[in-house]
């Protein structure tokens, strides 16, 4: 295992951290419950294998997920770095919940304590100097070792809360598919934070990517989740890729991609990056997602959803992820209909700034999806 200085909290960590939001789970009594059977076995074949650092929090697993990591912490506690988060909230007061996640992890302390997902609304709220006065008290106590963020929001944000001169590490959306917080990245790693990431290899998605994108690249690699892994590991400013492992042969591969194979080289990296910028430029010349179409059909089509869908299936090649995109339209957060709703009638071609021939290929598409 690959390990390096953790910004400046002076602590070492391996390069590849464990995930516990995707812990495998089964019914007990009717009840979804974490299969402790077989995740505390992953947990602790990824501490055996040189892992130091895990990652939790109060709702992942359907609120099970530290309760699990506290078993599997028993015999490593001195040895692994222990993360969790706190949702903020007036129903959640940080001291009772706090302390309500150390006795679920059954632990004295956490090492790196987040605030969850954070953003403008968390410079600009009122109730921000309490949110920090809290947790610097919990870390005079001991309760904490360091009070870190995760983050969702935009890039030019993060620099904000960076600003703030309080935390000690961030934890932020990076991969090959979406690097939009490269400079933010550099930025906290340019300020002492230390920097993991999330979603290495995009939630899965990476991972159904055809590998003969990396053998046109020139880049040996057994699978594509390899090469999304050693892509983040080359980016001088991530020290931690924060991998969500549900099954042991995650863990194998994840902690081998880390030990053995080390990041890719600066010239690989470049040509990952001019590869991805090169499909994104075709997807755009697809469609950018404008929504100039959308008023004007009749049948209310989710065209730049359909068409987003098509991006990930035809640029990318990742066919599993692109049909669960087509999928959610209709459903509660993606409006409108598919392809099979269009009847051709042409209203929408003319508000189309990239003069697409929306009705031909929103025929392709449905070829592609098919229909309701």
């Amino acid at each position: 295992m690959q390990y390096r200085e953790f910004g400046k909290c002076g602590a070492q960590v391996s390069r590849l951290g464990f995930g516990a939001m995707r812990l495998p789970m089964h019914e007990v009594d009717g009840k979804r419950v974490v299969n402790d059977e077989l995740a505390i076995p992953m947990i602790h074949r990824a501490f055996e294998l040189g892992v130091t650092y895990i990652d939790t929090a109060l709702f992942y697993c359907d609120g099970l997920s530290e309760v699990t990591v506290g078993k599997a912490l028993k015999g490593w506690r001195d040895k692994v770095l222990l993360s969790t988060k706190y949702p903020c909230g007036k129903e959640r007061p940080y001291r009772e919940t706090l302390e309500k996640q150390l006795t679920k992890l059954d632990t004295d302390h956490i090492d790196f304590y987040h605030f969850h997902g954070i953003g403008q609304w968390f410079v600009d709220s009122e109730d921000r100097d309490q949110y920090l006065k809290d947790a610097l008290q919990a870390k005079e106590e001991g309760l904490i070792r360091n009070i870190s963020f995760s983050f969702h929001d935009k890039p030019e944000v993060m620099a904000k809360i960076v600003d703030l001169g309080v935390f000690s590490s961030v934890l932020c959306q990076y991969n090959l598919l979406d690097r939009a917080n490269e400079d933010a990245l550099a930025n906290a790693k340019a300020n002492g934070l230390g920097t993991v990431v999330m979603g290495p290899v995009g939630g899965g998605r990476i991972s159904g990517m055809p590998l003969d994108i990396a053998d046109k690249l020139g880049i040996k690699v057994a699978s594509s989740a390899e090469l999304a892994l050693r892509f983040v590991l080359a980016n001088p400013n991530v020290d931690i890729a924060l991998s969500g492992m549900s099954e042991m042969a995650h863990v194998v591969e994840n902690a081998q991609t880390a030990a053995t194979s080390g990041p890719l080289t600066a010239d690989e990296a470049q040509r990952v990056n001019d590869a991805m910028a090169e499909n994104k430029r075709l997807a755009e010349l697809y469609c950018t997602g404008c929504n100039y179409c959308t008023p004007h059909c009749p049948n209310d089509v989710n065209i730049p959803r359909i068409f987003e869908a098509m991006n990930w299936h035809r640029v990318y090649g990742l066919a599993d992820h692109a049909k669960g995109i087509y999928n959610s339209i209709g459903g509660q957060h993606h409006k409108g209909a598919k392809a099979d709703a269009c009847v051709e009638c042409g209203e929408c071609e003319g508000y189309c700034p990239q003069n697409i021939e929306i009705r031909r290929q929103l025929q392709e598409c449905l070829e592609v999806f098919g229909g309701a």
